[in-house]
């Protein structure tokens, strides 16, 4: 174990590791029985930028430059994105070979899953389009900040909309309906049979006599919301399930951090799992719509499981938190230490125990859980271990994702509101404020109906983060050091489809 301790702190100090209503579009990507996440799985695919990017082989070099750095936009006079969306993006300053970022912006048609509620499908508002497909449409925007190669994020930046579209089928229906949701569905036509006498019998079931007396409310209130927060938080599971049955054949050896914007029937729904970031710039006020998960930030969850579950720390480390590594000469002595319940600190009496690797180690951005990785939600790293161990990562790396809901019909929208979704290398160099800032800056110098508007603040952002190449490295305007890291920036304004499409 000192030996296996030493390498990892040798990896730490050198700060190696991951750090972690709208008219539908005239080409939506479909969502029906025969588009969906369960089709059969292409080939691996090469490395590439985003497909809206529409780069050609000499701009793919350009992109693929660690010197030059050259930020990568949607060009004029190619296809815009939905809302007029601002992209922008710039590879790393040689910490990987390739951008290890991905993104992706689809509008996607939610069809129908057959159903044997037939009685509710010729309800007004059913969402019935031409053709006699009954569905909606969701906007969707997505960041993957991949680690340990960019297999991971390439695949989530094509597949994870996909697996959101799949858990929002069974729910179109409901969705479109005023009422409550129903709390049990009917049998699935395709694994039973759905006679009307037995389900009538099954709901009586769940009635509690007319003699007894309710000693508590029967039923939760479950909103349309809530159904939609956990069908995104299901999509995210499948997608890291898939990730986890394709990783040898897809060669997928690392994972990504994952964000992602929803619009759905007026509202967004921020669902994020890492350390990327999204702001929302509403008249000049800055409303957080992410937090970052990092092994500081997650300490109580993180110390939990491991109370609960000590096999998985492999006898090597240790759940409580320390403010330094103990020493053996200090069994016996009483030192600071916090536990899963505590957000104070106090004293308690060094035990053999004690002198365990910690499992979170370090402060900030050099934080690392097992002294692995920098962050703990996102998807795959399903075979990643601690260094010269048979310990996993995993089960402490939770691919289930924080999701936050704006709704955009309780307020309104001026051309300059948006919403802004950053990597962390956007992050890490530039605080919410300032990019409040630039975002106001460069916005007053176009016109308000200006479609290019989003994309240059996107530049702006990019460059600004990035820096000017200097002698002593990237820097930024006040001469710190700019990000090294992959950076993308996506800004879109919340006008909406109705005045920006």
């Amino acid at each position: 174990m000192l030996l296996r301790v030493r390498a990892a702190v040798a990896q730490l100090t050198a700060g190696l590791g991951a750090g972690p209503g709208a008219q539908p579009p005239a080409e939506p990507r479909g969502g029906g029985a025969g588009a969906g996440a369960g089709r059969e799985s292409p080939p691996p695919a090469a490395f590439c930028r985003p497909a809206f990017l529409q780069l050609t082989p000499e701009e793919l070099r350009r992109a693929d430059d660690h010197t030059g750095r050259a930020v990568q936009s949607p060009r004029d006079g190619r296809r815009r994105l939905p809302w007029s969306t601002g992209y922008a993006e710039v590879i790393n300053a040689g910490k990987s070979q390739h951008n290890e970022d991905q993104a992706c912006c689809e509008v996607v048609f939610v069809e129908q899953r057959p159903s044997p509620r037939g009685c509710l499908s010729s309800r007004e508002g059913s969402g019935e389009l031409d053709g006699g497909r009954k569905g909606f449409y969701f906007h969707y925007w997505a960041l993957f900040d991949g680690h340990a190669g960019s297999g991971a994020a390439v695949m989530a930046s094509e597949r994870l909309h996909l697996h959101i579209c799949e858990q929002l089928r069974e729910l179109v229906e409901i969705l479109q309906d005023p009422s409550p949701p129903p709390i049990c569905l009917p049998h699935d036509t395709q694994t039973g049979s759905a006679d009307p006498n037995q389900m009538s019998n099954e709901e009586d079931c769940g009635e509690v006599p007319n003699d007894a007396v309710p000693r508590f409310h029967l039923e939760k209130a479950v909103s349309h919301e809530s159904l939609v927060i956990g069908a995104i938080e299901n999509a995210f599971k499948h997608m890291d399930e898939q990730i986890r049955r394709e990783r040898a054949s897809q060669h997928l050896p690392g994972g990504c951090c994952a964000l992602a914007a929803i619009y759905l029937m007026g509202k967004f729904y921020v669902a994020n799992a890492g350390d990327s970031r999204a702001i929302i710039i509403r008249n000049g006020e800055i409303i957080p719509m992410s937090r970052e998960f990092t092994p500081e930030t997650e300490r109580q969850r993180l110390q939990f499981l491991a109370l609960l579950r000590p096999e998985l720390l492999g006898k090597e480390f240790t759940h409580l938190e320390f403010p330094r590594r103990i020493q053996p000469k200090e069994l016996g002595k009483k030192m600071l230490y916090r536990d899963q319940n505590m957000n104070g600190w106090a004293y308690k009496k060094i035990e053999e125990d004690d002198l365990k690797f910690p499992l979170i180690f370090g402060e900030g951005k050099k934080a690392r859980m097992m002294a692995t990785i920098g962050v703990t939600r996102g998807l795959g790293d399903h075979d990643l271990k601690v260094f010269n161990s048979n310990i996993h990562i995993k089960p402490f790396l939770s691919c289930f994702p924080e999701v936050r809901v704006y709704d955009l019909t309780q307020y309104e929208h001026c051309p300059d509101d948006v919403l802004v979704l950053g990597t962390d290398g956007l992050w890490d160099v530039t605080n919410d404020k300032e990019v409040a800032g630039v975002v106001m800056e460069v916005l007053t110098n176009y016109e308000p109906n200006d479609p290019c508007r989003y994309t240059m603040v996107a530049q702006e952002l990019v460059v600004r983060s990035r820096g000017v190449l200097k002698e002593r490295g990237w820097r930024l305007a006040n001469d710190k050091l700019g990000s090294g890291d992959d950076i993308s920036v996506f800004v879109i304004p919340l006008g909406g489809p109705g005045n920006y499409t």
